[in-house]
């Protein structure tokens, strides 16, 4: 159903049901990414359904690259080579999304032309140096307004480069890796961490070679991919939001049906356990190297819970999600994610107003919070700023709240699932 600009959640005694969740958003940009780059045409089931990703299609197309909608949701496109992309008419609008931005950058710091992408106010003010400077050192110019979007590249022949990430970013990571793909020699990237991989699984899957040797990723220049047909999973980070109110709340069990599995993204399930929520998963498949499944959590005890600095990388998308945890007289902890300050909002910031507002204890810290709950909170009106993975969170913790909640800005969870509320609703009456 259609989602207005605030939505009212009731509270309830539990969640119950099984269900699938849409596709994984971050498979789902690069497979089509890398399918503009492919020879031939590429096929992808099940692609991601949100604004996110519909941004990346968008700006392919304004690259020349023949978009087509098939059957249930599959998306196909005609690859034009890995030179083969058309210099836009006009600029690229990359909506809210930060990965169609810095992923997308990659490619274009390698075409003959100039380009400039744009995005919405939220995505306006993010920073996009640490993308920048990488592409610029392997031979791009790029123009920003002082490190933020518009970007203006002005592409060419790139030379490969060794980058160490400061800071573990996979967007980035993928960034220079789709940048060396073009770039003459073989380039490095080093992370302080591992992140997710699914841009070197992703470049396998369309016939390149990326190697992984002492945390050391390569790839080496002037491949060439081939076009494929390709179902993409289930997104955890979406299926994190009904994981966490089954380990939350007393009497609930949600099942999840072929989600991915991908290692570097089940670091949700060992804190669910952790927590003391029952997980069980079940590994069905494997396809273009990323595992799926399924994921059964069940409530059994509810714990306090800490999330270490060097846990942050693997859980960036869930920590709002895991907030949630503390709604039943429990408190989560969180430390070192000072990159949250600069996603879609300062998701520190408008993390612990909307939890306060709702009758939650929340205090900020500079690199994370603290989020505690009396037995039953409130219920009050939380504020998502436009943030999707807020309006989500709010919504999950507002179930058990004294009255019902409502969350402004609900329409924001279109970004990356547009049937959030319609599956709540399922999972509340089961």
């Amino acid at each position: 159903m259609p989602v207005s600009s605030a939505a009212t959640v009731s509270p309830a005694r539990r969640v119950r049901g099984c269900i699938r969740v849409p596709g994984d958003k971050s498979i789902a940009h690069r497979y089509a990414l890398l399918a503009a780059l492919a020879d031939g045409p590429t096929t992808l089931a099940n692609y991601a359904p949100g604004a996110d990703c519909r941004s990346t299609l968008g700006c392919l197309r304004m690259l020349g690259v023949d978009v087509k909608e098939g059957p249930a949701g599959a998306i196909i496109l005609m690859g034009r080579g890995l030179r083969g992309l058309r210099s836009p008419s006009e600029p690229l609008d990359a909506g809210n999304s930060g990965t169609t931005m810095r992923l997308l950058a990659g490619i274009l710091a390698a075409q003959p032309f100039a380009t400039t992408i744009v995005g919405d106010t939220s995505l306006s003010s993010r920073p996009m140096r640490r993308v920048i400077g990488p592409l610029e050192r392997m031979g791009a110019r790029i123009e920003s307004q002082d490190g933020r979007p518009p970007l203006t590249i002005h592409g060419g022949a790139l030379r490969a480069i060794a980058h160490k990430s400061e800071t573990p970013s996979a967007q980035v990571k993928s960034a220079v890796l789709l940048a060396g793909l073009h770039a003459e020699g073989t380039t490095t990237v080093v992370e302080p961490a591992a992140t997710r991989d699914h841009t070197e699984r992703a470049v396998r899957a369309f016939g390149g070679e990326v190697t992984v040797e002492n945390g050391a990723i390569a790839i080496t220049g002037g491949q060439r991919l081939a076009g494929r047909m390709l179902e993409i999973p289930g997104d955890l980070s979406s299926a994190a939001f009904w994981l966490v109110a089954a380990a939350a709340l007393p009497g609930s069990e949600v099942l999840i049906r072929d989600v991915g599995l991908n290692p570097t993204r089940r670091a949700l399930l060992d804190v669910l356990q952790r927590f003391g929520a029952s997980v069980a998963t079940t590994v069905t498949s494997v396809d273009a190297d990323e595992p799926r499944g399924d994921v059964a959590v069940a409530y059994d005890r509810a714990a306090s819970i800490e999330i270490a600095p060097e846990e942050v990388p693997a859980l960036i998308d869930e920590l709002p999600a895991i907030a949630a945890l503390a709604m039943h007289g429990g408190e989560v902890s969180v430390r070192g994610a000072s990159e949250l300050r600069v996603k879609e909002s300062d998701r520190i910031a408008v993390l612990a107003a909307g939890f306060r507002a709702l009758g939650f204890e929340a205090d900020e810290r500079p690199d994370g919070f603290v989020v505690r709950a009396p037995r039953r909170a409130r219920g009050g009106v939380a504020d998502a700023r436009g943030d999707h993975r807020m309006a989500m969170a709010f919504a999950i913790a507002g179930l058990s709240a004294e009255r019902p909640s409502t969350i402004l800005g609900a329409d924001a969870v279109a970004i990356s699932y547009p049937g959030f509320f319609d599956t709540l609703a399922q999972l509340t009456r089961g």
